[in-house]
């Protein structure tokens, strides 16, 4: 691996550390580098606060000018909650910054490198280029396509069963593959279950640490439990329906409702996803229950799955596995994942993949 090549990953690393915490913006951290020495490092740390490069750059301060920062997205060229990255580096006396990936934002993209080259700054793009996207991949979904994404996450036997054929579900995988659904919780914007998941199982929807995920419910009917744990838990709680509301569950400070128009007899999925986009929320898990996970499939809305599999076989044809309704017609028609990774977790494994 060049420097260059070690810099950049050292950029990610520290880009990493924002994870849950930063969004809507991206991930991006900054290494500073002079003589062939780190002089400064940073990362966004939180939505709102500084950037990666000012960080570094206060790090480095004297030292900044004739250095080489390496970025794993292009520099910012907008003054929004901070100032912009480009004029920071210009001033600093940055002489080469090299970033990963191009910005989507289009009051970005491409514009923070021009903005650095008439200021006679060296620029260079695309160095690791696939894992810097890869990174961020939620925002660049979220600009690209005007809604989060959308990960897919199930629980379920070896034969795809999510419940025995008495409807017991709890628990089919074990502690360690629950513990870190809930640190999966924590690194998203937003997590959605359908109203039958409440009434079924009643979850709290939790994560990890200080921050609280929206937890959203899709209850065309507006009959979701007034009782229900989850509107309980720390943070807001979001009723998706094309009702209005019926007094039943009233708004408050932790209750808020969303109306969005059927398409045929459900919720339309992507007009709900558009406006939970315009929320901030850019990527989203989708925890189910079967016909959730069926309908976010069958409409196309799926980019990743996480399957956690136990080890046990359940059987039944009254048994709901995480995937149901007509199916697909023909293998090519099917989603298929890329990208697909197994790992032990406890007893269990967890299959994880993107939607080609």
């Amino acid at each position: 691996m060049n420097d260059d090549a070690r810099f950049m990953r050292r950029a990610l690393a520290l880009a990493k550390r924002g994870r849950g915490l930063v969004s809507p913006n991206p991930m991006v951290g900054c290494v500073l580098v002079k003589n062939g020495r780190v002089v400064g490092e940073g990362w966004h740390r939180n939505f709102g606060g500084p950037h990666a490069e000012p960080m570094a750059l206060a790090k480095a301060g004297r030292a900044a000018r004739g250095a080489t920062a390496f970025v794993n997205l292009e520099p910012c060229c907008f003054f929004g909650k901070t100032a912009a990255c480009t004029e920071a580096l210009k001033k600093a006396g940055v002489s080469r910054v090299v970033f990963g990936v191009r910005d989507p934002n289009p009051r970005v993209a491409g514009k923070g490198k021009a903005a650095l080259r008439r200021a006679g700054v060296a620029v260079e793009e695309g160095l690791l280029a696939q894992p810097c996207e890869a990174l961020n991949r939620a925002f660049f979904t979220w600009i690209r396509k005007g809604r989060p994404y959308v990960i897919l996450k199930a629980a379920a036997s070896l034969d795809g069963r999510i419940q025995t054929v008495s409807g017991q579900s709890k628990w089919i995988t074990s502690p360690a593959a629950r513990a870190m659904s809930r640190k999966m919780r924590s690194e998203v914007d937003a997590i959605l279950v359908g109203r039958g998941t409440v009434v079924a199982d009643d979850p709290r929807l939790t994560g990890t640490g200080r921050r609280h995920p929206l937890r959203i419910v899709l209850d065309s009917r507006q009959n979701t439990p007034r009782g229900a744990k989850l509107l309980t838990q720390p943070g807001i709680s979001l009723i998706v329906s094309s009702k209005a509301p019926n007094g039943r569950l009233p708004a408050t400070a932790a209750v808020e409702h969303l109306r969005v128009p059927l398409l045929g007899r459900r919720v339309d999925l992507r007009k709900a996803l558009a406006a939970i986009a315009k929320r901030g929320v850019t990527s989203l898990l989708v925890e189910g229950g079967s016909e959730i996970h069926t309908a976010f499939l069958e409409a196309g809305l799926v980019d990743e799955v996480r399957l956690f599999l136990a080890p046990s076989l359940l059987g039944g044809e009254a048994a709901r596995s995480f995937f149901e309704g007509k199916g697909f017609a023909s293998l090519a028609k099917a989603p298929r994942l890329e990208a697909t990774s197994m790992r032990r977790v406890g007893p269990d494994f967890l299959l994880t993949g993107r939607v080609a």
